[in-house]
């Protein structure tokens, strides 16, 4: 079943009389802007998810879940060695406003693969930024695989997202985003907005990996640039850890149907893809994916 948001019907000051003088219309104006600036500000959403998980008689299980707003986590599978947790957001997308958290614990010895229930819309924003904060702690012996379906952004969306992850000595991680500026299939093209992507990884908490993505202004002009996309509207970012040389050329033996890269540096490995659509990103992402997680990948994304 799908939600959407709607702005609730409550019913704005009436406007001041004509013929009065300036300064009060432009006071009643200012009012009635006010009023609608607040019946729009009680529709946006806060939301946040909070989850940790344990390990016990050779399964990973959740131990605690906190759920406050339109966000959902879900554990359809049964329990194994590795928990599956499928993110819902009730209120059909996000908009300009919004306000989401999500936090992620695996505790020692467990192994968890975060992914989401469908492919997240950003809306057109009025003029605020849809404010995302992911948070991931992988424990001693851990893996975490953050695996979400695409992000899909709509033109004049407006995305400020930011991912820090805390990791142990010797915890795993895998750690991909997909970013689809419009539906080609709709004929959706993004001419501006804003991506603001910001990932920041630490190892016992000394900084081990940064990367920030910058989209501002005229979207659709960035992208068509060589040194971006080439003109593509499918991109996404991979990243593994541990990783070495033979990973690398693992992936470049395998064939693709847009450009991807990767490159391996301080036991880390990052892959960029980019792709004329959608589509030909997904089936790129699930190659990939496939390949770093020995074939095991949620069952949402083989659907």
């Amino acid at each position: 079943m799908s939600f959407t948001k709607s702005a609730e019907h409550t019913p704005l000051p009436n406007p001041p009389p004509q013929g009065g003088r300036e300064h009060a219309r432009g006071s009643g104006v200012s009012a009635a802007n006010e009023a609608e600036d607040r019946v729009f500000a009680a529709n946006r959403a806060s939301s946040r998810i909070a989850v940790s998980v344990e390990a016990g008689d050779g399964a990973s299980r959740p131990k605690r879940v906190r759920e406050e707003g339109s966000l959902r986590v879900r554990f359809p599978a049964a329990a194994t060695d590795e928990l599956e947790a499928v993110l819902l957001n009730t209120a059909g997308g996000i908009a300009g406003g919004d306000d989401l958290e999500i936090a992620f614990s695996a505790g020692p010895g467990t192994r968890l693969a975060v992914t989401g229930a469908a492919a997240e819309k950003v809306y057109r924003s009025l003029g605020p930024d849809a404010n995302l904060r992911i948070k991931l702690e992988v424990a001693s012996g851990a893996t975490l695989a953050w695996l979400p379906q695409e992000t899909i952004l709509f033109d004049r969306a407006r995305m400020n997202r930011s991912i820090e992850v805390d990791l142990a000595a010797d915890a795993r991680l895998i750690l991909a985003e997909a970013v689809i500026f419009g539906r080609s299939g709709m004929g959706e093209r993004v001419e501006s907005g804003l991506v603001l992507d910001r990932w920041r990884v630490r190892r016992e908490k000394r900084l081990l990996f940064a990367d920030t993505l910058r989209l501002d202004g005229a979207i659709a002009e960035k992208l068509a640039a060589p040194a971006c996309a080439g003109g593509r509207i499918a991109v996404a970012s991979v990243l593994a850890i541990p990783a070495d040389d033979a990973l690398v050329g693992s992936v470049r033996e395998q064939t693709f149907c847009g450009e991807v890269g990767i490159s391996a540096w301080n036991g880390l490995a990052l892959a960029r893809l980019v792709a004329d659509t959608g589509a030909k990103l997904r089936q790129d992402l699930v190659t990939l994916l496939m390949l770093l997680r020995a074939g095991r990948l949620p069952r949402l994304w083989l659907n």
